[in-house]
């Protein structure tokens, strides 16, 4: 979307009992200059300068029932149709700035609150150059995540510890040790594993770095573990930054929606880390269709402050999110908003083994340009762990090939088990 250097773009998904255009102006006028009574000192050529202009309205098909109701009768059931369009608003630069948290307030602010509403979703949004340069970006991405890891001409095979295991520091260590000598790319703490008492982050990394750098030092492979230094505290965080880089780590798991924009933005100034964004609460803001913000308009704020590598589910995932969504996402991450440098890796995940390879590969764009990532996918595997991650990779190198996944499992038992322990196009994990 090609828009004027001196604004910010954000469209909205507008549903009403009412006039359209007039929700529309309301909107502009609200998350800009407007109030309920004229200001002093308010001049037609001050509201010119700082105003939101409507710039486009595009209608959609009206619906018969609304997305949402109000228990005063506001807006009630039966009130309809109800009206619906995108609308197109520019914000100029210069009332709103670079600065996220602000440019945050402006898209959902008071938006949510307007009477006339019965839905209300934010499902785009371009950006001017003046973001790129006042954002890092990511530091790593996708051509970093592949040198740090050694990684070429096939996706990044990764797996999770489960926190619900209960498993303590030696106990993951020796799950570890066992992918490490399977080969695995990439290996990461569960979002929920923080550092509890069985288990504190100083202990895993005691526990878990030798094993890592021991078998770099034989082989010249550097397993990726993205230990998980999520807090609250931005300085807790960067001391738990400095514990993992120091012990050699190279990877940390970020839960980008509990830690916020402050966190994010504090770490990734002073990060030596490959950042791994989970997505952990997104759910809230986008799982009614007709409320919230798209993953289009949310990986962005993520991605200028510094997302190396971007979790967006997968094929026949194990949770809400349908297919079609997924292949959307796979999109936002891969595309750039100021250069390829923005982009982030994709984590395919939730629910994955090696099943999903062939569909996945073809609906992404036959790309190899992504992290593969399973948890029960590879360490329920029945022949174990180290079998589930060579399973993974069979599965890969049958659909690059174009070969089906049975066949395949023909002369590659490690596939065959996983075909028969999972048998379906979605798994456990």
């Amino acid at each position: 979307m090609n828009i004027p250097h001196d604004v910010i773009r954000l469209t909205y998904r507008v549903e009403t009992p009412g006039d359209v255009d007039r929700v529309a102006a309301k909107i502009a006028s609200d998350q800009s200059t407007g109030t309920f009574v004229a200001l002093p000192g308010e001049t037609p050529e001050l509201k010119a300068r700082v105003a939101a202009r409507v710039v486009g309205i595009r209608p959609l098909p009206p619906v018969d029932a609304p997305s949402f109701g109000t228990p005063d009768g506001q807006v009630a059931s039966d009130a309809g149709p109800f009206h619906r369009a995108d609308v197109d608003i520019d914000f100029p630069l210069d009332a709103v700035g670079t600065d996220l948290a602000a440019l945050m307030t402006i898209a959902i602010g008071g938006t949510y609150s307007i009477r006339q509403l019965s839905g209300i979703r934010v499902v785009d949004m371009a950006l001017p150059p003046a973001f790129a340069k006042a954002y890092p970006g990511p530091q790593f991405g996708t051509s970093g995540s592949r040198r740090l890891t050694n990684v070429v001409g096939r996706p990044l095979i990764g797996t999770i510890v489960k926190p619900a295991l209960g498993l303590r520091p030696a106990e993951t260590a020796a799950m570890v040790r066992e992918l490490v000598d399977a080969d695995v790319d990439f290996i990461k703490d569960d979002e929920k594993l923080m550092s509890p008492a069985y288990s504190s982050l100083a202990d895993r990394v005691r526990a878990i770095m030798p094993i890592v750098l021991d078998r770099e030092q034989k082989t010249g492979k550097k397993v990726m573990y993205a230990f998980n230094i999520s807090s609250s505290d931005p300085e807790q965080m960067l001391r738990d930054h400095d514990t993992v880089a120091d012990a050699g780590g190279n990877a940390a798991v970020i839960a980008i929606q509990s830690v916020g924009f402050g966190g994010m933005n504090f770490l990734r100034k002073r990060s030596r880390l490959a950042l791994h964004a989970h997505r952990a609460g997104w759910d809230l803001l986008t799982r009614h269709p007709g409320l919230g913000m798209s993953f289009r308009v949310y990986q962005k704020f993520w991605r200028l402050l510094g997302v190396d590598q971007f979790q967006i589910n997968g094929i026949g995932a194990k949770y809400w999110e349908p297919d079609s969504s997924f292949v959307s996402s796979f999109g936002d991450v891969t595309t750039p908003m100021f250069s390829e440098r923005d982009t982030a890796l994709p984590v395919v995940c939730s629910g994955q083994w090696g099943g999903q390879a062939p569909e996945t590969f073809e609906r992404t764009g036959r790309t190899l340009d992504l992290m593969y990532l399973c948890g029960g996918g590879v360490v329920s595997h029945p022949g174990g762990p180290a079998a589930g991650v060579r399973a993974v990779r069979q599965a890969w190198d049958a659909a690059v090939a174009g070969v089906s996944l049975a066949d395949y499992a023909a002369d590659h038992p490690e596939l065959a088990q996983s075909l028969a322990k999972f048998g379906g196009p979605s798994g456990d994990a």
